[in-house]
């Protein structure tokens, strides 16, 4: 019995997850589990004006799937390879230039 409950908790999660990926705006709750961040960490982005957001009634929060994403692919950190490869990019056409 004890096995049922966990694969039904399992299926459950999976329902919730699949349905996250459909939708295109979040509530806080959603986004917290979308970004997987705590409420108080989101709640200090958003008071921050760090992470776009809507308050369209000055008190329940909502967020745009798509801006979601363009944040948390804001910072890129390039690989080793794509930093030495700019480097011998920016040497080779310095050498061209004298």
């Amino acid at each position: 019995m004890e096995e049922v409950i966990k694969r039904l908790d399992k299926i459950a999660a999976l329902l919730e997850c699949q349905n996250l990926a459909q939708k295109t705006l979040f509530n806080f709750n959603e986004t917290c589990q979308y970004l997987d961040v705590s409420e108080s960490h989101l709640y200090k982005l958003t008071s921050a004006r760090q992470i776009p957001h809507f308050c369209p009634q000055g008190k329940k929060l909502y967020f745009k799937r798509e801006e979601l994403n363009e944040w948390l692919q804001r910072n890129r950190q390039l690989t080793t390879a794509q930093v030495e490869a700019n480097v011998e990019l920016e040497l080779s056409t310095q050498k061209r230039k004298k």
